[in-house]
């Protein structure tokens, strides 16, 4: 089995920035073993792609978050983050963090992440 726990989620005004953390543990064989993916649903919509970091580290991004939205991961934490700068209101969604892994699809629980002013 594998854990995800998302984090860091809250309340900003537009503009602003805010750093989501994704933890994994159990049987997660190393975090960048598997690639890693941040997907959102925002109110009354349908959950959407957001960002992904590959095995060897490369990186892709929704073109409503190219250039504002950064994936990165820190191996030895198991740990992946999603740096979100320059905020908008439409970014307003639960954020989910996602991982395919022998086949097999683990999602968190999600963080809220509320843009308003």
């Amino acid at each position: 089995q594998v854990q995800l726990v998302e984090s860091g989620g809250g309340l900003v005004q537009p503009g602003e920035s805010l750093r989501l953390s994704c933890a994994g543990s159990g049987r997660i064989f190393g975090i960048s073993s598997f690639a890693m993916d941040w997907y959102r649903q925002p109110p009354g919509k349908q959950r959407e792609f957001v960002a992904t970091i590959a095995r060897g580290g490369g990186t892709d991004y929704a073109d409503s978050v190219k250039g504002r939205f950064t994936i990165s991961r820190d191996n030895a934490k198991n740990t992946v983050y999603l740096q979100m700068d320059s905020l908008k209101p439409e970014d307003t969604a639960v954020y989910y963090c996602h991982r395919e892994q022998y086949g097999i699809s683990y999602w968190g629980k999600g963080t809220l992440v509320t843009v308003s002013s």
